[in-house]
């Protein structure tokens, strides 16, 4: 077994705690995760997961505790800072544009454009990106269908593909697989293990 450097840690989270009117969700969590670790938070509903996860992410504020992130300490305020510190968070609830295209919700407000950044948007170059991060999945999503058209599932890879254009050191999935084929978390699990080495 390989030996633990407590300095590899690209993710700390100590003694957090946060409650909601007449509920305690948090009393005094630890997390840490490794670069090039996979983890599984597991517990009833209710336990407190999501909302761990959403206070790293700036959604929920905590009431309490430390985090340190890639060396230094944070308190994100909202999901543009925790993007900024690169963390992505894929909700469980899905947070897509139905009428925009596979490729412009993957790169909304970040589309690669022609003549600087007021330029229009390079349609072909927008395409060609995101199909490279939707080949990762083995799946037939077009980078120029709507999202209204896909089932379920194949939302729930371009939320994921979305979560990793951001060149995300660390990535977090709320319950991804809860509305996927088994074939599909298959695949799903298979990504991660590459993105993990």
């Amino acid at each position: 077994s390989a030996i633990r450097n407590p300095q590899s840690a690209i993710l700390q989270m100590r003694g957090i705690t946060k409650s909601f009117p007449g509920a305690r969700a948090l009393a005094g969590v630890d997390f840490e995760a490794r670069r090039g670790e996979v983890h599984a938070l597991v517990g009833e509903n209710g336990a407190g997961k999501s909302t761990l996860m959403k206070i790293l992410a700036g959604v929920v504020t905590k009431d309490g505790g430390e985090i340190t992130f890639d060396g230094r300490e944070i308190n994100p305020q909202n999901a543009a800072e925790a993007q900024a510190l690169a963390f992505s968070l894929v909700h469980q609830e899905l947070s897509l544009a139905p009428n925009l295209t596979v490729a412009e919700n993957i790169f909304v407000r970040r589309e690669p454009r022609r003549f600087g950044p007021l330029g229009l948007i390079d349609w072909r170059k927008l395409n060609a990106r995101a199909k490279e991060l939707l080949d990762q999945f083995e799946l037939e999503i077009a980078p120029d269908a709507p999202v209204k058209d896909l089932s379920l599932a194949k939302r729930q890879v371009v939320e994921i593909a979305k979560a990793l254009a951001v060149d995300a050191k660390l990535l977090v999935l709320d319950e991804p697989t809860s509305s996927l084929e088994a074939h599909e978390v298959e695949l799903l699990f298979k990504l991660l293990r590459r993105l993990a080495d």
